[in-house]
């Protein structure tokens, strides 16, 4: 019995995500372990890890708080190099009710080269970012209900890219849909922790789980964040590659 107590005693403690402490001004059932982007192997994105593709020179100003975008005219800047296996926590805010933005991994390059203005990547694995007023919005611009997307952390393959999403879907099955609304209206800031491992791609919204899908063809390239026609703000990027 000694010799099991002592084993016991030796056995490594399992590691634990780095945790940041809960906002005071949070309600108390939100979880306190966001992923905050901070500890060993984690880096800050700042201006140097990104190259703008297709934008006009004021389309994206860093400034010392983050990254402010126009969203004009559509489209996206690119990290400077490709990645394959990591994890990216990011923060976002729209600025205007029914704004519309994103982030994208694995982008391949030859979906950004000479990409011209007014349109996005043909490829990669989109992070949906969409205000709430965006549903009203859409019905009242097209005359029929939004049902093919959510305002709460859509995940979905872009173009020539493929995944296979994880339930619930979308009504035409393309997409991941939010398990739970977790996502904030406008001018109030959002976390994303987004971790992308061997093809398979999962978001976390303001601390919890809730779209992702496996599979993904290609499972390395570009991350990208959009311009979609409205200003939006980004703070706290974040990244860590893995093995």
């Amino acid at each position: 019995m000694f010799q099991t107590v002592l084993c016991t005693l030796l056995l490594p403690l399992p590691a634990q995500p780095p945790a940041v402490e809960a906002d005071a001004a949070q309600p108390a059932e939100t979880p306190a372990a966001l992923i905050d982007g901070t500890g060993p192997g984690w880096v800050t994105l700042g201006e140097k890890d990104f190259a703008d593709v297709n934008g006009d020179p004021e389309t994206w100003q860093w400034k010392d708080s983050g990254l402010y975008c126009t969203g004009k005219p559509v489209g996206v800047m690119r990290s400077t190099k490709p990645y394959k296996n990591f994890e990216y926590t990011l923060e976002w805010r729209h600025l205007k009710a029914a704004g519309n933005s994103g982030t994208f991994v694995w982008v391949p390059e030859e979906k950004l080269t000479d990409l011209p203005k007014g349109r996005l990547p043909g490829g990669g694995i989109e992070v949906q970012i969409l205000d709430h007023g965006y549903t009203e919005f859409y019905e009242s611009r097209f005359e029929k209900p939004g049902d093919w997307f959510s305002t709460d952390g859509d995940v979905f393959p872009v173009g020539s890219s493929k995944m296979t999403p994880f339930p619930p879907l979308s009504p035409n099955g393309s997409r991941s849909f939010p398990s739970e609304r977790r996502s904030k209206g406008v001018g109030e800031w959002n976390h994303y922790y987004v971790r992308a491992i061997n093809g398979e791609v999962r978001l976390w919204v303001n601390g919890k789980e809730v779209s992702g899908g496996t599979g993904c063809v290609p499972a390395e390239g570009f991350l990208c964040l959009e311009a979609e026609g409205s200003p939006i703000e980004f703070r706290n990027l974040r990244l860590r590659e893995l093995p």
